[in-house]
C-alpha cells in the first residue's frame, strides 16, 4: 500500500517532494538543481514536476508567494542531473507579479540545451475574497477504497515509471479498460490523487497533480508515450488537507495532437486547479 495510508505522515516543507523540487539560489535569478530520477517515465522527467521545480524558483524570485497561472512550452525532454533554471521579473503590482523561467541543461558535447521555457502571474491564494459562482460540479467517481492503483496491477518493468512509487493513485475503474486490453474509447481519466508519503496538497503539488495520471490517449485505444507539448495551469485556491480528485478529458484528435483538460478538486469539494495541455500522441 502507498505510504499515504501509514499513520506518519510528511508535512509540506518535509517531504520528498519539496527536497526534489529545491532549488539552490546561485546568483540572483539563477538557481540551481540536481533533477531527481524518482520522478521519471521510462527516462524522461514528468513535465508535472518540472513545472513545480520552476514554480518554486519563480516563487523565489517574485514578491508574491503563489502560482496563479503558469504556462510551459517543452522544447526538448528533460534527464535526471544537474540543471539550471533563470528567472526574470517580468512586471511587479499590488496583486500580481509576472516573471519567466528557463530550464537548460547540458548536451554530450557541453553546449547548453533549452528544456523548458515559463511565464507565470503570481498572487496571494490567501488574499482573495470568498465569492465563488460556478457551475462547475465535481467529478463523480467511486470512493478511493473501490478503485485500483498502480499495485493492484502486474508489476511494471524495473525502471519504466519511478514516478509511481512516489505517489498515491486510485483510478476510477471505468476508466481502466486500456489496463484491461479492453479501451472505452472515450478521452477521459480520473483518479484520487496525493503524494505516497501523506504530505497535504499545495498549490505547487497541483502543479503536478494535472500531469500524474495516465494519458487519456490510452483510454482513447493509442499506446506509447504522449509528450507535451504546452502546459498551462490555473490554480484558484488553496486546497483542504486529504487527497484530491483529478479529471481528464480529451475531446478532439487531430493531426498526431490531442488536448488534455484537468480538473483538480479538493475534500472540499472545491475547483482548486484546472489546467490544459497540448500532446503529441503516436498514431497507428
Amino acid at each position: 500500500m502507498p505510504e499515504a495510508a501509514s499513520d506518519t505522515r510528511a508535512a509540506i516543507g518535509d517531504s520528498e517532494f519539496d527536497r526534489d523540487t529545491a532549488v539552490t539560489r546561485r546568483a540572483p535569478g539563477v538557481y540551481d538543481i540536481d533533477l531527481s530520477a524518482g520522478w521519471t517515465i521510462i527516462s524522461a522527467v514528468n513535465g508535472g514536476y518540472l513545472l513545480a521545480v520552476l514554480g518554486r524558483a519563480l516563487a523565489d524570485t517574485l514578491p508574491h508567494p503563489d502560482p496563479f497561472t503558469i504556462s510551459a512550452h517543452y522544447l526538448t525532454a528533460s534527464q535526471p542531473g544537474p540543471a539550471v533554471i533563470r528567472t526574470d521579473v517580468v512586471r511587479t503590482g499590488r496583486t500580481l507579479s509576472t516573471g519567466q523561467a528557463s530550464l537548460f541543461q547540458y548536451d554530450e558535447q557541453g553546449a547548453e540545451v533549452e528544456r523548458i521555457r515559463v511565464l507565470a502571474s503570481y498572487g496571494d491564494l490567501d488574499a482573495l475574497p470568498d465569492d465563488v459562482r460556478t457551475t462547475a460540479k465535481p467529478p463523480a467517481f467511486p470512493p478511493m477504497d473501490q478503485c485500483f492503483g498502480p499495485e493492484d496491477g502486474p508489476a511494471p518493468v524495473e525502471g519504466s515509471s519511478a514516478i509511481t512509487d512516489r505517489l498515491m493513485l486510485k483510478l476510477d475503474p471505468s476508466t481502466l479498460g486500456w489496463a484491461l486490453g479492453a479501451p472505452s474509447g472515450r478521452g477521459e481519466m480520473r483518479a484520487w490523487f496525493g503524494l505516497a508519503d501523506g504530505r497535504d496538497a499545495d498549490p505547487l503539488s497541483l502543479l503536478l497533480a494535472v500531469d500524474a495520471l495516465p494519458p487519456t490517449a490510452f483510454e482513447i485505444g493509442l499506446s506509447g508515450w504522449v509528450p507535451t507539448v504546452e502546459l498551462t495551469v490555473h490554480v484558484r485556491c488553496r486546497p483542504a488537507p486529504g487527497p484530491v480528485r483529478v479529471s481528464l478529458t480529451t475531446r478532439n484528435l487531430a493531426g498526431g495532437f490531442l488536448e488534455e483538460d484537468a480538473e483538480v478538486w479538493d475534500s472540499a469539494d472545491r475547483l482548486v486547479a484546472q489546467s490544459r495541455q497540448l500532446a503529441r500522441v503516436r498514431l497507428g
